[in-house]
């Protein structure tokens, strides 16, 4: 007679299939082998997978309930009864089973990435452009079935549709069944005798189609615009996945971007700088073709004794914020050019300023220069 097999799985006579399971998968982790070196663990984790086996079959359960021993009918030389399946084991230390049964023809399709060059006028007050992308899109023969018209699939003969083969090997434990994918379905579990000429069995062929992407203003480069559903069909015509654009910013011959904010610089006349001037410089949205939002320039004051390298900001003439309210500024770095060939008239004028400014023989202001980046940390650390 047979070990009692409840008492080996510490569960009562009126145990649940569920709690069977559990108390074995609680046991599979503490006396595998693998996992526990105690001399008698993989004795003692027969005894438990046999008792597993025997209880988790009705069966073969009902057989023990009556006093029988059910692994002495169809039992194979040196193993447990009928075997077990790898799976089981699976089971017990991850939780979950394997996956069982045919796999769908229709999958998901991958997701697409595309790069697009744009101005910098189009990055920062938003455009429009029509794209050509070459994806994978439903054939329409055979309308994603992958099938030539008037036929089907049929169920595969070799694993008469389970989309697996079952291995069995013999090891020190008994007989470990294994499933691996069909080699002639490829674990679909049907074949297509007549595939579809015009996609070969895919359901799926590829095209060049057109889409209008909008730009929302603000974006910058490396910005990634997703456009759900645009991406590439799936085997057997599945749903499609999605198209990522990603923005690269082409360089502007006059103005950079930093962040929110437009950056520029724009060189003046000495005495311009002395007495102030007022610029008009050529707006950035003017680049667009159909520029209806504002000027072609912007006004910029410059006040009387700015100096060389000063910024004059201009509010809110910057790039929108993508997300949120508002717009950055302008800033406009001006540089004072000193006149170089002067005639006499100039030079006797430029005399008389000197003069009048008591600056014959000025003196010059001395300042610190400015360190470098590494005496700046040196000097913070001391």
């Amino acid at each position: 007679m047979a070990s009692d097999y409840y008492t080996l799985l510490g569960v009562d006579r009126s145990a649940s299939p569920e709690e069977i399971k559990k108390a074995y998968r609680r046991l599979a982790r503490q006396l595998h082998p693998d996992v526990n070196d105690a001399p008698d663990a993989a004795d003692r984790f027969k005894e438990v997978t046999q008792a597993y086996e025997v209880l988790s079959d009705p069966k073969k359960r009902q057989i023990f309930d009556r006093g029988g021993d059910p692994t002495s009918q169809g039992r194979g030389g040196g193993g447990f009864g009928q075997g077990f399946s790898f799976d089981d084991i699976m089971d017990a230390f991850f939780g979950q089973s394997s996956p069982r049964g045919p796999r769908s023809r229709v999958q998901r399709g991958q997701d697409a990435l595309l790069r697009l060059d744009v101005e910098l006028a189009e990055a920062v007050y938003g455009a429009t452009h029509e794209l050509k992308v070459d994806t994978a899109v439903v054939c329409e023969v055979c309308d994603g079935s992958g099938a030539q018209e008037g036929s089907g699939p049929a169920t595969c003969g070799t694993c008469r549709g389970q989309g697996a083969i079952q291995h069995v090997q013999r090891s020190l434990l008994g007989d470990i069944r294994t499933a691996r994918a069909c080699p002639t379905c490829h674990g679909y579990g049907t074949v297509i005798p007549d595939p579809c000429r015009a996609c070969d069995g895919d359901g799926r062929v590829r095209s060049r189609r057109s889409l209008t992407l909008t730009i929302p203003a603000g974006v910058d480069h490396g910005t990634r615009i997703q456009l759900a559903g645009e991406g590439e069909i799936g085997p057997g015509g599945g749903p499609a996945g999605d198209l990522y654009v990603e923005i690269r910013v082409q360089r502007h011959p006059v103005y950079a971007r930093s962040g929110d904010h437009l950056e520029c610089e724009v060189t003046i006349a000495m005495t311009a700088a002395a007495l102030g001037t007022s610029l008009d410089l050529p707006a950035l949205r003017a680049d667009l073709e159909e520029n209806e939002s504002g000027p072609d320039t912007i006004t910029v004051d410059v006040e009387a004794g700015v100096q060389s390298g000063q910024v004059v900001v201009v509010r809110g003439e910057g790039v929108p914020r993508l997300r949120g309210a508002g717009a950055g500024d302008l800033r406009v770095r001006v540089l004072v050019e000193t006149p170089t060939h002067l005639d006499d008239e100039q030079r006797e004028l430029l005399h008389r300023l000197a003069v009048l400014r008591d600056e014959q023989r000025p003196e010059a202001r001395l300042g610190a220069t400015h360190r470098s980046v590494f005496g700046r940390i040196k000097d913070a650390f001391r």
